[in-house]
């Protein structure tokens, strides 16, 4: 019943023969003639080809459901051999949000196939609430990020804090006030800002300024209003954005002010178009944390992937 899934989970998660084809290596026609196949098999079909892009029928929507189920317990066996192997073979699937897949999973990434060469990893960039559905459903073995899953579906181990700082624009007027709250760019990614003696801009001060958002969903998002709020204004909102980075971009041709994490400005040299300032409140603070799913078989390469991810010294990246 499921010989030949794997046709029919790459067309699910493209949305698309052609790009599934193109993704397994086949022509186009020889696909659609596998998944009628299968169909055929099942006895009902798996796909709405009606709807564009193409969608799941309600007997399609329990048979990913079943695939979903035996890809976890095939990757979970898999983890086991390769515990039963030292870590000569076997395979970990990691996830986070951009921000974390560009600058935070890569190096750890790194430093972990260099001492386990013969462990595949995965890496898979999506928005939070997907990948807290791809830890449920199997498809990941770790995610790190900044939001708080469901402590009673996922277990997690603290990866490091993180703070929000406030990028503006330095051709915004509003600086020249502002002088003695401005922190260099060198002073975040040697973790200065976190002294107890730099000072907090009082961020009422920028209540008239024009801010850039990211979208309601996001954590980052819900902070950046509980601030502005604290200071007492609502911000003036021009744009509404997915990504941290984007914003930042944004922020650095001279549109508007946005909330930055300094996570995101270790990683990335000082923008020269930026001023940056330290926020005070809880709201500013925040954890990053890697996790699984409760219950999930902690496999060698998750374990040993989690100890040699830890940061090597308190307040910095990796």
């Amino acid at each position: 019943m499921f010989q030949g899934m794997e046709y029919i989970y790459e067309v699910y998660k493209e949305r698309s023969f052609s790009r599934a084809a193109r993704n397994l290596y086949i022509s186009q026609p020889s696909l659609s003639a596998t998944v009628k196949r299968i169909e055929t098999r099942v006895g009902s079909p798996i796909f709405d080809r009606s709807t564009t892009p193409i969608g799941l029928t309600e007997c399609g929507k329990k048979y990913i459901e079943c695939v979903e189920s035996i890809l976890a317990i095939q990757n979970s066996f898999q983890n086991y051999l390769g515990d039963l192997g030292g870590l000569k073979t076997g395979h970990l699937s990691l996830g986070g949000t951009h921000l974390f897949s560009s600058y935070v999973l890569p190096p750890l990434i790194g430093r972990f196939t260099k001492a386990y060469p013969q462990v595949t990893v995965d890496l898979i960039e999506e928005n939070s609430a997907n990948l807290e559905l791809l830890l449920m459903n199997g498809s990941l073995d770790l995610v790190v990020d900044n939001s708080r899953f469901n402590e009673t579906l996922f277990s997690h181990r603290l990866y490091q804090p993180e703070h929000l700082l406030l990028a503006v624009p330095s051709s915004f007027a509003i600086n020249q006030s502002l002088q003695a709250y401005r922190l260099p760019g060198d002073h975040i990614r040697r973790g200065i800002h976190l002294e107890d003696g730099i000072p907090s801009v009082p961020l009422e001060a920028f209540r008239d300024e024009p801010f850039v958002f990211l979208k309601p969903e996001n954590d980052t998002r819900h902070r950046e209003m509980a601030l502005c709020r604290k200071a007492g204004f609502s911000p003036r909102i021009i744009l509404e954005l997915d990504q941290q980075v984007t914003a930042y971009n944004i922020t650095g041709s001279g549109m508007g002010i946005s909330f930055i994490s300094d996570t995101l400005a270790r990683h990335i040299p000082p923008h020269p178009h930026v001023t940056y300032y330290k926020l005070d409140g809880p709201e500013s603070c925040r954890e990053i944390h890697f996790y699984w799913k409760t219950g999930k078989y902690v496999s060698k390469a998750m374990e040993i992937f989690l100890e040699t991810s830890m940061p090597r010294t308190p307040g910095t990246a990796t």
